[in-house]
């Protein structure tokens, strides 16, 4: 035993009064048990934070300078006594776009982020330098979250994972066949490995539901995509389309957080879908768009409600089918607003692309009915029903500006995306995921879509 807490034992049995002789007699070094001290309780509830807000930034690709320009972003707000921000960021070296910016570290850290007007260099506190973890693993992303929840407990959480994003769709590997495993969001270029599309809910499950759930990832907005992580969050917050650099509107929203700690889930998700309407409203962004042909689109949904849009959209084509009315499908297919998935040069008239605005084409199809056929009022009806249904209960809040490079204006996007197939072509190779989809085994729309693909425009 440690001679000093040998002397500190001595002492208490010299100076005990004779009263307690019998008991402090009895103590002896073959009795004496050392505890370990306990871990600290944890905050009590009205002491906890309102928010803590989680962002998993994958900078291990080609645009880690924004991603490091985005953490300086989080940094011109900060932690308040009512807000904790903590970030998981990642970067790498030799990639396309590499830079050298803040010290060319390597590797993945944590950061719990405090205020900061430097925006070349990161100043908040370096909590752990994890090395060179695969940020494109579902499991690292709940291990982050995880932790986070733990070292930074709040009321509330919202949880972002920042990185490029496929929509439901599963990008094939370089040698990897087409049977192999899927992924589609937070693309690590070092490993080469994404998070699936059905690995998403795992890093809930894993780590517990958040109140509210970002991408910050292009085309993520899909009721294919959307579906998988229902349980997961109160809202969803994502794009149809894709989301331009410098990607959303950090510092408005975190203020708000700031300004608004009590404010809840849904008054969270229109803050951030109204900032991102703001910046993207401002000159030089409009400038921006103008010059690249593109447009945005920001969404926030109720995730409860979509098992009830699984079902109206079911109803819907079912009826459609049996109308039989290929004409006005054909022309739905023509006229749909369609997202970025090709380019100018893959798909000039943005026609192959097969990602849609869902109420857009129920609408288009319902405007180019004809009205003689058997199921036709029943098909308008149920066309409306699912568009109200869309516009009135689904989202909480949706944002668009400018139009696309055909000239079709972003007013035309609802909120929420489909899979809807185009012309025939190939914009990219991907994995037969669909049929193992949450949302296709709900829905069946699969069934729906095998069908248009035999319809012309």
């Amino acid at each position: 035993m440690n001679l000093s807490i040998l002397f500190f034992f001595t002492l208490i049995l010299a100076a005990a009064p004779a009263g307690a002789g019998p008991a402090l007699k009895e103590l002896s070094l073959e009795t004496l048990t050392l505890t370990a001290p306990r871990p600290p309780a944890p905050p009590k509830p009205e002491l906890l934070k309102e928010w803590t807000v989680m962002i998993y930034v994958n900078g291990k690709s080609n645009i880690e300078p924004f991603a490091l320009s985005d953490m300086n972003r989080f940094e011109t707000i900060g932690s308040s006594q009512k807000v904790n921000i903590v970030t998981e960021i990642g970067r790498s070296k030799g990639l396309d776009n590499d830079t050298t910016a803040d010290g060319d570290w390597e590797g993945v850290r944590r950061y719990f982020v405090t205020k900061d007007q430097d925006k070349n260099h990161i100043a908040s506190p370096l909590l752990q330098d994890l090395g060179n973890p695969d940020m494109g693993d579902w499991k690292e992303a709940a291990a982050f979250l995880k932790w986070a929840r733990a070292a930074y407990p709040a009321k509330k959480y919202v949880f972002i994972i920042w990185d490029h994003g496929w929509g439901w769709i599963d990008p094939k590997k370089p040698g990897d066949t087409l049977a192999a495993p899927a992924k589609s969001i937070s693309h690590d270029f070092v490993t080469g490995n994404y998070i699936a599309t059905t690995d998403m809910p795992k890093i809930f499950k894993e780590a517990g539901k958040v109140d509210m759930y970002v991408s910050m990832a292009c085309f993520m907005q899909m009721a294919e995509v959307a579906y998988e992580i229902k349980d997961a969050a109160d809202i969803i917050v994502g794009s149809e389309e894709v989301i331009q650099l410098p990607s959303l509107n950090f510092e408005d929203f975190l203020a708000f957080l700031t300004r608004q700690p009590a404010a809840n889930a849904e008054a969270a998700g229109i803050a951030i879908v109204d900032t991102f309407r703001e910046m993207y409203g401002r000159p030089e962004y409009q400038e921006m768009l103008e010059t690249t042909k593109y447009g945005v689109q920001l969404s926030a949904i109720r995730a409860s409600k979509l098992p009830a849009l699984a079902k109206k959209v079911k109803t819907w084509y079912e009826l459609a089918m049996a109308a039989g009315d290929k004409p006005s499908l054909a022309r739905a297919k023509a006229e749909v607003l369609r997202f970025e998935v090709g380019d100018e040069t893959t798909d000039p008239d943005k026609r192959i692309s097969f990602y849609g605005d869902l109420y857009n084409f129920v609408e288009l199809a319902d405007r180019y009915a004809n009205g003689s056929l058997p199921p036709a009022g029943r098909l308008s009806a149920a066309g409306k029903d699912l568009r109200e249904f869309i516009t009135g209960e689904l989202t909480v809040r949706n944002v668009w500006l400018g139009r696309d490079r055909t000239g079709k204006q972003y007013s035309n996007a609802h909120g929420i995306a489909i899979q809807i197939p185009g012309r025939p072509g190939n914009l990219i190779d991907y994995y037969p995921s669909y049929p193992g989809l949450a949302f296709e085994k709900a829905s069946g729309w699969g069934s729906f879509v095998k069908y248009l693909e035999t319809i012309g425009e």
